[in-house]
């Protein structure tokens, strides 16, 4: 399982708007989707998982780790967190991988989809290669990166999405990512 799941942290309310210094942020509206943490549904995953990644695993109360995946944002100064930390249960030491994502600023030139919180795919495939399971289960699937990411690597994925509008983006996304990979196979 690999996952981002809500941080509780109010980051659909909104707040990108207010946030474009050198260019026009996006509107992702105001939602309430990330008002709370989903203790309950990632404390059950994480029991039905042999091997787990939660992106925002400090916003849990989670069991020790000794393996937490640590994504340095390399955004300089702004009011967002300079890096990212997912819990796991992975018998490693702690990794870290480095990857822009500050607004325009991108590694890869890779695209900013349409939800407001969205990891690059470069850093869920990072986290991906962490697992050696066949399939891998997303059960926040939001605009279905960690699918884009699972297309990419060759990768089983199923996802679940609780709101309808960013379970329609994923099933697009993912979809156009495994038309690319046929055209490549």
């Amino acid at each position: 399982m690999v996952t981002d799941p809500p941080y509780g942290i109010g980051e659909a309310a909104g707040n990108n708007v207010r946030r474009g210094k050198l260019a026009i942020a996006k509107d992702y509206g105001v939602d309430s989707w990330d008002n709370c943490t989903a203790d309950a549904a990632v404390a059950l995953a994480i029991t039905k998982a042999n091997q787990a990644i939660i992106f925002g695993g400090n916003y849990y109360h989670l069991p020790p780790s000794s393996c937490w995946l640590v994504w340095d944002k390399e955004n300089g100064v702004t009011d967002f967190a300079d890096a990212e930390l997912a819990w796991t249960n992975l018998s490693k030491a702690v990794r870290l991988k480095r990857y822009m994502w500050n607004g325009m600023l991108r590694a890869n030139n890779e695209k900013r989809g349409d939800h407001p919180t969205q990891k690059p795919i470069g850093v869920m495939e990072w986290a991906i290669n962490q697992t050696s399971g066949e399939t891998i289960l997303d059960p926040f699937m939001g605009s279905g990166t960690t699918g884009v990411a699972c297309m990419n690597l060759g990768r089983k994925f199923i996802g679940i999405e609780i709101e309808p509008k960013y379970f329609d983006i994923a099933c697009e996304r993912i979809d156009q990512a495994q038309r690319q990979q046929r055209m490549f196979a």
